[in-house]
């Protein structure tokens, strides 16, 4: 499945371990337009609001998906409109926001997550919905304008397991409901998560980006490059297909102190993005 040496892997890292550039689009080649990395909020869950702004200014990048320990449910519109005003003053576009299960089926339930995205400015709502809450979450997707991304978790899912289960059940649906790809996830269905990412196509509005030591093992998470997760071909495979959604980070090991793990996997992204131009 797309092997990579992992010599080539440290050379690209050690390459890039340098100071971080103050935006996080990162030069691709010139017929693509660059990555969006960025950061899934959920990574930083231990830290408040201040402290993961400040983070995430430390890593350079310009990007965010909002997990609701940073901007609470249960705030008021007037408390979601200064917790996007905190993250835009420190230079941080949102994304989007999630992952929000979305399981009750009511005009009532639904319409909180668009009303919560909306006070929060989030353009797109990564969603973990059932397949009977689809249609309504369609509904409310046409009524407020917010796209939608379902997120696949991985074997453990009873409704969405693979980006392909997904795919098939959006098939003409708004083309505003798309997908979420976790790539660690992906691979632990089996399936090969480069074609995964291809055959998603147009409905592909977001990645969530991790590394495991064992593809098909979620224990096995570790920074990016230091696992088998083919990232020099996934990234590849982004740029062919002129992507230009938000390339997320999602950390989820060493909830205390995650950082250096996050820095050490955008500096190794970045060598890979730096090896595909010069390539």
């Amino acid at each position: 499945m797309h092997k990579h040496p992992l010599g080539r892997r440290r050379m690209l890292a050690a390459s890039a371990v340098a100071p971080f550039a103050a935006s996080s689009a990162v030069a691709a080649p010139s017929s693509a337009p660059p990555l969006k990395l960025g950061v899934a909020t959920y990574s930083l869950r231990k830290l408040d609001r201040a402290q993961a702004i400040a983070a995430i200014r430390q890593m350079g990048v310009s990007y965010v998906s909002i997990k609701e320990f940073h901007l609470p449910y249960k705030g008021t519109p007037e408390e979601w409109a200064a917790g996007r005003r905190a993250f835009e003053a420190a230079g941080l576009q949102i994304l989007s926001g999630g992952n929000n299960n979305i399981r009750e089926d009511t005009d009532e339930a639904v319409r909180f997550f668009f009303d919560y995205a909306k006070g929060c400015g989030m353009p797109m709502l990564v969603i973990a919905p059932t397949h009977q809450t689809l249609p309504r979450i369609e509904k409310f997707v046409r009524h407020y304008d917010i796209r939608v991304a379902i997120h696949n978790h991985g074997p453990e899912d009873k409704h969405f397991p693979s980006p392909q289960s997904v795919l098939d059940a959006i098939k003409g649906m708004d083309a505003r409901v798309g997908l979420c790809i976790d790539i660690g996830h992906t691979t632990r269905t089996g399936a090969d998560v480069v074609e995964s990412i291809r055959a998603a196509g147009a409905r592909l509005f977001d990645l969530h980006v991790k590394d495991l030591r064992d593809l098909r093992d979620r224990d096995s998470q570790c920074a990016v490059g230091e696992g088998a997760m083919p990232i020099p071909a996934i990234f590849r495979q982004l740029i062919r297909m002129k992507y230009t959604g938000g390339v997320m980070l999602e950390y989820e090991i060493h909830a205390d102190n995650p950082v250096p793990g996050m820095m050490q996997s955008f500096a190794y992204m970045r060598g890979v993005l730096a090896g595909l131009a010069a390539a």
